[in-house]
């Protein structure tokens, strides 16, 4: 169990094995939710993907263009070799 010292402007440094175990980079946000009894649950934030973010993600990687036919097929492909 890590323990943590907070200091007098309430301010907690986490231990860098800790936050390799949750996963929360430089930059990273974190999340905490407050629980009943004095306990918290933390946790890295995530944030929420959604199909928008998606949308012209490879927009100008390629000048190749495929037909929807191309691409069911490719989808096909990966599919099938799925077990």
């Amino acid at each position: 169990m890590a323990k943590l010292t907070v200091t007098s402007r309430g301010q907690v440094t986490f231990k860098k094995d800790v936050l390799q175990h949750l996963g929360i980079r430089p930059g990273d946000k974190i999340e905490l939710e407050l629980l009943p009894e004095g306990k918290g649950m933390l946790r890295a934030l995530r944030p929420s993907q959604s199909i928008d973010d998606f949308v012209g993600l490879l927009s100008g990687k390629t000048q190749k263009v495929a037909t929807i036919e191309e691409m069911n097929d490719a989808i096909s492909r990966g599919w099938a070799s799925k077990k």
